[in-house]
């Protein structure tokens, strides 16, 4: 379950960023609260790898409480992605669902 969950995290973040920016914080949050990651240690080495790939576009902004953040924004590359993203994950898990839900009721030899 761990590498299905890495694999789909890269798509996550940016589903996360599609309708608005957001701070790094607020993404290992939500990600969190999702059952999708533990800890920020996962999550700000992708947004990184993110950026360098040229899927998200930042921006420094001052903060009302402490320090300025880093708000991440999906790029237009970012936007193409996550659209291929979706119809692959819509085959492949209807794929899944289709052999799950078949085998299960059937006896095997």
């Amino acid at each position: 379950m761990t590498q299905l969950r890495r694999g789909v995290l890269e798509h996550a973040v940016l589903a996360l960023l599609e309708h608005e920016e957001r701070y790094g914080y607020d993404l290992v949050s939500e990600l969190s609260e999702a059952g999708l990651v533990a800890s920020e240690g996962t999550v700000y080495p992708l947004l990184s790898r993110l950026r360098k790939d040229d899927l998200v576009v930042t921006v420094w902004r001052e903060s009302d409480s402490g320090p300025p953040r880093r708000y991440y924004r999906i790029s237009s590359t970012g936007a193409a992605a996550l659209a291929e993203f979706r119809t692959a994950w819509a085959q492949f898990s209807a794929s899944v669902d289709s052999v799950l839900h078949t085998s299960s009721g059937k006896e095997r030899s």
